[in-house]
């Protein structure tokens, strides 16, 4: 979910990354990821191995004798098969073979673009530098149009396999068992949260009936697109690679709830319709994604809170009585919005 570039990165010693009780990473020590990294790809390293900000991943740079910089990505162990693993690759790798501006993985001496160590499967990037922006010009949002229009010009040919589904049946519905069938908030909240997300799953998931479902990034915000000077946009980071609606790749970009960004909406179609029809109707369904966002983090946030070490990532009053008040009132004022949507019997726009 997060970016590779250095947010609050630190040199490591020679010892193990993590040492918490259960912790996956915990015997990935700078010594096992350098010669992971030699013999996955028949390169020499120096002794440069940079830890890089990742809340579900481990993320490394490191330094070959040539002076490559590279990107090592250990995933997770039990969040994605190898199969969905081998999906995200292949995707983004037909990309790379299309030329749309993309960071593919680096094939290994295997021929195979994942390798294995201590049970964890990694990955090699070549590093790739750029700028983050915040918000865009005209002309800036007619680019992205068109850099996503053509991504999904190509991800529209055929389906992944086993990768998550962005519906409300496949995907929301299923976070928010979880989150009720835990022990994350206290009884009276409980039924209170429940209520709002059974509105909510009953408002939205008639509106998702008849949606093309197409390959996706995924998690298409503005901490996963670069700016290069005198270059275009660069898409990072597939990890959350999914099938689902065209305009998820689309609305987390957006500085505002859709009624308030007709010129951006606007100028992005221009660009995006360069390449392949932007299915307008599906603009109804960016406050419902939204809606399914926040469900998709605070699960993620109870998912964090089991592991010591990650929880120290979460804000300081997650899961206390006020939180889950917050959280319950955010997602009525959801609800009211789409509703409200609608109801109305103007244009998506």
């Amino acid at each position: 979910m997060c970016p590779w570039p250095l947010l609050s990165a630190h040199l490591l010693g020679n010892q193990a990354v993590h040492t918490s009780h259960g912790e996956p990473f915990a015997h990935l020590s700078p010594d096992t990821i350098l010669t992971a990294v030699e013999q996955a790809a028949q390169v020499r390293c120096t002794g440069y191995c940079l830890q890089l900000n990742s809340y579900i991943n481990r993320v490394y740079e490191v330094e070959t004798e040539a002076g490559n910089r590279l990107i090592v990505k250990f995933y997770r162990p039990d969040r994605w098969s190898l199969a969905a693993l081998k999906e995200e690759h292949d995707f983004v790798s037909e990309l790379d073979r299309l030329e749309l501006p993309v960071v593919a993985a680096m094939p290994l001496a295997t021929g195979s673009s994942l390798a294995v160590v201590r049970d964890i499967h990694f990955a090699l990037y070549p590093k790739r530098s750029g700028r983050f922006f915040d918000e865009f010009s005209r002309q800036q949002w007619q680019e992205l149009g068109r850099l996503i229009g053509r991504m999904h010009a190509v991800s529209a040919t055929r389906p992944c396999r086993h990768r998550p589904i962005l519906t409300p049946d496949q995907a929301t519905r299923k976070q928010i068992d979880t989150l009720l069938a835990g022990d994350f908030m206290p009884p009276h909240q409980q039924r209170s949260f429940s209520s709002v997300c059974h509105d909510l799953l009953e408002l939205i998931t008639p509106l998702f009936r008849d949606t093309t479902l197409i390959r996706l990034h995924g998690d298409c915000h503005f901490g996963n697109i670069l700016h290069r000077a005198e270059e275009s946009f660069l898409l990072i980071d597939f990890d959350d690679m999914a099938m689902g609606p065209a305009v998820q790749d689309f609305w987390m970009l957006l500085p505002g709830y859709r009624d308030e960004c007709h010129e951006e909406i606007d100028n992005f179609i221009q660009g995006y319709e360069t390449f392949r029809p932007f299915p307008r109707q599906e603009l109804l369904l960016i406050e419902p994604l939204r809606a399914m966002r926040y469900i998709h983090f605070i699960a993620w946030c109870a998912h964090q809170a089991h592991d010591k070490k990650s929880s120290q990532s979460l804000m300081s009053d997650w899961g206390s009585e006020q939180y889950w008040s917050q959280e319950i009132i955010d997602l009525q004022s959801q609800i009211n919005r789409i509703a409200q949507a609608a109801d109305s019997s103007h244009s998506p726009y």
